[in-house]
């Protein structure tokens, strides 16, 4: 059937076609509906085709009904639409929800997405400003005094410092008008890299180079102190009359500088008052050594052997107690280290008569033999054995770990181990990490006596004294010792 049939009945004017009328003009009959051509719309009674006539007027009337041909017009389609009631359109169907009803209270509003948007804004608005900043210093450079500088300050160097934050520091003490002028001036200098942790007197308002060039100076280092195992408070007075400072000078020399024509030295002897009335806890000895140094018998000596070896830096400027207690501190934290404490001991030792023993295996030897040294001392003490310690003699005599001479070991004394029995009051000198460790786990061994024996300082030991004996006449005839 053609696709303009209907199953309504015949509108007016309009007649329905039988089989027999046969196809009609042009028409090729079909067992299919047309595949290409489109269908014409049905035309609703009274209403013009919605095409334009096809054909001749007495076929287009034949189909679509009397006068159709002349009632076309191609804009009556759309004057119709008015006629349209919305009765007359159908109503949209409603379409379900298939989806589950959500459980519990509506879900809360996202702030944080906000919160993040704004972090991430005035994130961007830093980076812009500092690579603002960036270019405006690269390109307009950076502020810098002239000249050598005025009146002297000092300046502390910390340890892991770079060029960035010494010139920082520089900056904040008034030397270079900013960080930049003093990293500028150094970037080709490699020695800048290497400034070591420490003190150094510098001048206000000082240019980039000056300020690069007089912190490499040698005499703008102050404060810096190396204390060496084997050192003891008091200075000690060589055979050939050379003096070797003792604790007191280096610590009291280390003090010194010159700052705007004043001196900041510490003399001697106010270091020496300062100890022997100082409160040793306040001052940072460790508790266990407390009570022993302060029984101490020669007052000025209190603080012998809790002063640890190493490098202090002394700040010019400091008072005495301020200076000791920076020492004693920092050595406190050093014994520590090296393994000393109140858990950690000789073998039926308390910490401070191991810190004792470990002061005269130090005086006593060389390394390679500090713990047969440390065996000798504690079979003498088990066996109760006067220990006979040249080194302990010589101590209050100020004088280096030589023979003594008979007259000399038959005066009494706390520190004369010929006469007397046990440790001395107190160490006799600075150990060092070695000794203390050889004080805490000393050798295996049976022997009681050793001797030095070989010029290079090692000392060679023995059980039983017939043995020491020849041991040292054998020392004496290669001229080891005299």
């Amino acid at each position: 059937m053609p696709a303009y049939a209907q199953d309504e009945a015949p509108r007016p004017g309009r007649r329905r076609r039988n089989e027999d009328d046969g196809p009609l003009p042009d028409e090729r009959p079909t067992d299919v509906l047309p595949a290409i051509q489109e269908a014409p719309l049905a035309r609703r009674p009274g209403a013009a085709p919605s095409s334009p006539p096809q054909g001749s007027e007495e076929e287009y009337n034949e189909i679509f009904g009397d006068d159709a041909y002349d009632d076309y017009d191609e804009y009556d389609d759309y004057e119709d639409y008015e006629d349209y009631d919305d009765e007359d359109r159908a109503e949209p169907e409603r379409i379900e929800d298939e989806r589950p009803e959500r459980q519990g209270p509506p879900p809360k509003k996202r702030k944080k997405k906000r919160a993040l948007g704004w972090i991430a804004a005035l994130t961007v608005l830093v980076l812009l400003a500092g690579g603002a900043y960036y270019g405006f210093t690269e390109i307009f450079g950076y502020d810098d005094y002239e000249g050598a500088g005025e009146s002297d300050v000092l300046v502390e160097v910390q340890k892991g410092d770079s060029t960035s934050a010494i010139g920082n520091r520089l900056q904040a003490a008034g030397v270079v008008a900013s960080g930049k002028a003093f990293v500028k001036a150094g970037e080709d200098n490699t020695a800048v890299s290497r400034l070591q942790q420490g003190y150094y007197v510098m001048k206000t308002k000082m240019s980039g180079a000056s300020a690069v060039e007089k912190m490499l100076a040698p005499a703008s280092k102050v404060g810096q102190v190396e204390i060496r195992p084997y050192t003891q408070f008091h200075d000690i007075t060589q055979p050939d009359g050379k003096v070797t400072p003792g604790v007191y000078t280096l610590l009291s020399k280390a003090s010194c500088a010159d700052l705007n024509g004043t001196s900041t030295c510490v003399p001697v002897e106010e270091l020496r008052k300062t100890i022997e009335n100082a409160d040793l806890a306040k001052l940072g000895v460790p508790s266990w050594a407390v009570e022993a140094a302060t029984k101490a018998e020669h007052k000025d000596r209190r603080l012998e052997g809790l002063i640890a070896p190493g490098i202090y830096n002394i700040k010019p400027g400091w008072t005495a107690e301020e200076l000791l207690t920076y020492v004693v501190k920092t050595s406190a934290e050093r014994i520590l280290n090296a393994g000393l404490s109140e858990q950690s001991k000789g073998e039926g030792k308390t910490p401070y008569e191991t810190l004792v023993i470990a002061s005269i295996i130090e005086r006593e030897a060389v390394k390679a033999d500090f713990g047969k040294i440390s065996r000798v001392i504690y079979n003498r003490l088990d066996e109760k054995m006067r220990l006979e310690m040249d080194s302990t003699v010589n101590y209050v005599l100020d004088r280096p770990t030589l023979l003594t001479k008979p007259e000399e070991r038959e005066k009494a004394g706390a520190y004369n181990t010929y006469k007397s029995v046990g440790l001395t009051p107190t160490p006799i000198a600075v150990p060092s990490a070695e000794a203390i460790q050889a004080a805490l786990k000393p050798a295996a061994g049976e022997w009681l006596f050793f001797v030095k024996c070989e010029k290079n300082g090692l000392s060679c030991f023995a059980v039983t004294f017939d043995d020491h004996r020849k041991n040292r006449d054998d020392a004496v005839r290669r001229g080891v010792i005299r």
